[in-house]
């Protein structure tokens, strides 16, 4: 009886995961496009750099969820330490925190990084008649990838910090 709950609730899990990304990947696709391709290089650059940030911040978050220790926050909870019942929350929810973190939102700047440094590309070819398309591809690859694995080191080595300011933030937000 139980197996079949749990896997009525992955099932449920995965829609709940497959709407949400597919709603917010359509609208920030069709946002960061339309944006992107009416706005100058430079701000375009920088919109990029803003989004592969985001991906790897999140990757972090994503992380430092999967590693912090609960028990630092039973302690900071019963002081009445700001955020730290909502940062229990994240780590008892680390699973599907991390995925939604470090999955949906991650990867979700991953596919707009590239979409955006295509419309770059094309932008810099129509204005310069370079073509930088692949070394624009791999730059955004390899500042995605490397900003990950330098953020998974941070998030490991402050995951409480990292953890308790997002509790923190998430409490300025919460009903009260």
């Amino acid at each position: 009886m139980k197996k079949g709950k749990t896997e009525h609730s992955e099932i449920k899990w995965f829609i709940e995961v497959f709407l949400l990304t597919f709603l917010l990947s359509m609208l920030f696709s069709y946002i960061s496009t339309n944006g992107v391709s009416n706005l100058s290089l430079i701000p375009a650059i920088l919109i990029l750099i803003l989004v592969i940030g985001i991906g790897i911040i999140f990757d972090i978050i994503g992380v430092a969820v999967t590693v912090a220790n609960e028990q630092e926050f039973h302690a900071k909870a019963s002081k009445k330490v700001e955020g730290s019942k909502d940062s229990l929350k994240l780590i008892k929810n680390a699973p599907r925190v991390a995925n939604i973190c470090a999955d949906v939102i991650g990867d979700i700047a991953g596919v707009l990084s590239g979409a955006i440094s295509a419309l770059i590309a094309l932008k810099i070819y129509e204005q310069l008649g370079i073509s930088i398309q692949f070394i624009l591809s791999a730059a955004v690859a390899a500042l995605t990838v490397g900003g990950k694995a330098i953020g998974k080191n941070i998030a490991n080595e402050n995951s409480t910090k990292i953890v308790h300011s997002v509790g923190i933030f998430l409490n300025k937000f919460s009903k009260k």
